[in-house]
Parts: structure tokens; sequence; C-alpha cells
């Protein structure tokens, strides 16, 4: 029996938790991509219902700012390809760089001009409250509203609505 299983004391084996989650981070089918804006989207690697949380990769095909936005829990991400940067910090997440965003920091997402795409891994507990200029609530996602974008882009591209169930914990 695998250490995902327990035996009650009937001797009734019950699962400790879903099956685990191997899949090929960079997937072949363009199809497993879910857009979220122009030149931008996510590819789901595990969406987890019970603690909020969720871990994708980001890809962008534009430059330019992506999005202001602030999280009440620590994000963290792992750069796979190209670069990128916050307009309110000096620094560049470059490939092979690993960046933790603290929570309730407030930062703006820029791609440069002379990066063709982007890919990072992102690990993101709770949601992501997304803010205008003036710092008021524009929007948010969370693991669920993810979960909605997936099932909706699924079922259009000819997946089936339930494809993205394989990454859901």
């Amino acid at each position: 029996m695998s250490s995902s299983f327990y035996r009650d004391m009937k001797g009734s084996t019950h699962r400790l938790a879903p099956h685990e989650i191997v899949v090929p981070a960079v997937p072949d089918d363009e199809r497993i991509w879910v857009p979220q804006a122009p030149d931008v989207w996510f590819r789901p690697l595990m969406l987890n219902t019970l603690a909020g949380q969720w871990c994708n990769l980001l890809r962008v095909r534009k430059s330019g700012v992506l999005s202001r936005h602030l999280h009440p829990n620590p994000v963290h991400g792992f750069v796979l390809k190209g670069r990128w940067h916050y307009l309110e910090h000096d620094w560049v997440a470059t490939e092979g760089s690993y960046v933790m965003e603290p929570p309730g920091e407030i930062h703006t997402l820029t791609v440069p001009e002379d990066v063709p795409e982007m890919i990072t891994f992102f690990n993101i507990t709770g949601c992501m409250v997304y803010l205008d200029e003036n710092d008021r609530h524009i929007g948010f996602e969370d693991v669920f509203t993810k979960i909605d974008m997936c099932r909706a882009h699924y079922e259009k591209v000819g997946l089936g609505s339930d494809y993205v169930d394989q990454f859901v914990r």
C-alpha cells in the first residue's frame, strides 16, 4: 500500500491525499496554456483548493507593464526564460533567478522591450489583488478564478472543461 493511504481501526483503507502530479512543465500542446490577457498566458501545474494555493507558469510574449498588484501572502518565483523586473525595485529577475515577494508589497511586473518571451514559475497562496495607479482595488485572482478560467478555456479549445481536474487538489 502506498504512503498516500492509511488504515482505520476496522482495517478499511482511506486516501490521505490525491495522487501526486507529474506533468511536463512546458507543454507541447499550446492549448494547455490558458490566456490571461493579450500575449499573456498561464499553465496550471497545481491548483490547491484546500489551501487556496496555485502553482503555475506565467508566459508573457509582450513588453511593458503586465500588472500592478499585491499579495496577502508570500509569493515564490523562479525564472525559466527571459527576464522581468518590478518598477518599484532596482533588481532584474533573469533566467535562473529565484524571487520571493513579501506579503502586502505593491509591485508592478514589467517585461523589457528586448525580451521576446518570459516564462516564470510562481507559487502563490491566497490571491492577487490588482490595483490601479491610485492603489484602488480593481480586481483579483485566486485559485477558484484560476480554475474557472481553465475550465472555460479547455472547453473552448476542445480539451473538455474537466481537463483542469488533473491539477486540482
